[in-house]
């Protein structure tokens, strides 16, 4: 396990770190299983939120008996300072500890959102008071923009910021990574397979362990996947194939989506998972997860074409920041079929 100076905080955090979002999902036991497993072998980041399902009950259950071994990483998705304030203290009672070493403003993609959070009786004063407190060691704040992103933490007021980086979105390497390394900033990287999309899973892995990044968190469900992530990272990435997975890399994030959500679908498609699986499923396919993604929207991708409101002019396409063509990838996709 490689570990590094985990920015301002002086910790040494393991490269992998523990996505606990996916473990409701799973029967106790087993999740019981991969966190102290995942533990036993040096994992010392475990991130979870508030807004996923049960998984802070989890690790309350599971491993608050050994506290002392992990840097304990939690989000709050609150605007406001009384639902963020409500929001961290159910967090520390449901994880069963006095403190979260982490706490980060959650999803934040719209200015609107981060004006708000950061209003004098927003979510970003809640997070101050606790860590006052001694309630909150770190706050950071979490997003899908990165070209937003760079410009609020240049103001300052995070320790932390947590980003998409995979083969298939690259876009935190072009400014937000470079600015957080200037500020001595905690960079963690999400989302390495996408979502379960991306494979294969070495390769997925191995790409932001090859970049400038303290952790990359997976969202792990099992002892099999722990180990399997794990081995991704038995080896440094020497500079050959650290090339060519950016390469891949570049070729793969063509369809430039930054899975931001602006975009919303009057059939209620998915477009970010399409517009991100294209160049993978091309290339390489898809894991089972995307397999079944795509067997789910089935129908509604395949009425994309004949939908009249958007014959003229997409809706979809109007609310992109960055003018993408989805309604042609979508209509793409649906000859997958």
């Amino acid at each position: 396990m490689r570990y590094s100076r985990f920015g301002k905080s002086g910790f040494h955090v393991s490269s992998l770190g523990f996505g606990a979002m996916n473990l409701p999902s799973v029967p106790l036991e087993q999740a019981r299983e991969a966190l102290n497993y995942a533990l036993d072998q040096g994992i010392n980041y475990i991130d979870t939120a508030a807004a996923y399902r049960n998984s802070e009950e989890i690790i309350g259950e599971c491993i608050s008996h050994r506290r002392q071994e992990y840097f304990l990483a939690t989000k709050t998705g609150a605007r406001d300072y009384e639902t963020a304030k409500a929001e961290i203290e159910r967090s520390l009672v449901r994880m069963k500890t006095d403190h979260v070493d982490l706490l980060q403003i959650h999803y934040v993609n719209y200015v609107s959102e981060y004006k708000k959070a950061m209003d004098v009786e927003g979510a970003y004063k809640a997070a101050l008071e606790a860590q006052r407190e001694g309630k909150v060691r770190f706050i950071g704040i979490s997003g899908h923009r990165p070209d937003l992103l760079v410009k609020w933490i240049a103001k300052g007021q995070f320790s932390q910021i947590l980003f998409h980086l995979n083969l298939a979105q690259p876009f935190a390497l072009d400014e937000l990574i470079p600015k957080a390394t200037e500020m001595d900033l905690m960079k963690v990287a999400m989302k390495p397979l996408s979502g379960g999309f991306i494979q294969p899973v070495d390769r997925a892995i191995r790409y932001p362990y090859s970049q400038d990044v303290h952790v990359t968190i997976s969202g792990m469900v099992s002892v099999q996947e722990v180990k399997e992530n794990l081995a991704a990272q038995e080896e440094e990435v020497g500079t050959e194939e650290r090339h060519e997975l950016e390469q891949l890399a570049s070729e793969l994030g063509q369809h430039d989506c930054r899975r931001c959500n602006y975009c919303s679908c009057p059939l209620e498609i998915s477009i970010p998972d399409v517009m991100i699986a294209s160049k993978f499923r091309e290339k390489f396919g898809l894991l089972p997860k995307g397999h079944g993604f795509f067997e789910r929207q089935k129908e509604r991708i395949t009425g994309c074409a004949d939908h009249d409101p958007c014959q003229e002019k997409p809706l979809c396409e109007e609310k992109c920041p960055y003018h993408l063509p989805m309604q042609s990838v979508v209509q793409k996709a649906a000859s997958f079929y």
